[in-house]
């Protein structure tokens, strides 16, 4: 199984953590953690992972920059998942977050949701 990981990270947290999820499902498949502004294609994929700090409800620039660029259809035989990293409190969940968002729109682009959008 060919696994990307796609994440972007501010404070290094989101990197942390994709790299902890890269190690779990390594012996899964073959798997390559890359920075979104350094994911310029997709090539031929099983799965595709997406991660990002929350930032007013949303993922950062550089992942809807990179969410942006696939184009419409193009995950369409791809297994999906997003993640985020956040903090809790009233006014963050007052906006959301980014999981919700970045699963959206991978499916938007014709990805199957493979899990839940987490944090």
């Amino acid at each position: 199984m060919k696994i990307l990981l796609v994440h972007d990270s501010v404070y290094g947290n989101t990197e942390k953590l994709a790299k902890v999820i890269a190690g779990a499902i390594q012996p899964s498949g073959e798997v390559r953690v890359l920075r979104a502004k350094d994911a310029a294609e997709l090539g031929s994929i099983d799965l595709l992972i997406v991660g990002s700090p929350t930032q007013g409800g949303r993922p950062t620039p550089a992942i809807r920059e990179f969410l942006n660029k696939i184009p419409a259809n193009a995950l369409q035989h791809t297994g999906v998942a997003a993640f985020d990293t956040r903090l809790a409190g009233f006014f963050v969940k007052l906006f959301g977050f980014a999981a919700g968002r970045i699963a959206a729109s991978l499916e938007a682009r014709g990805g199957h949701l493979v899990a839940q959008p987490e944090g």
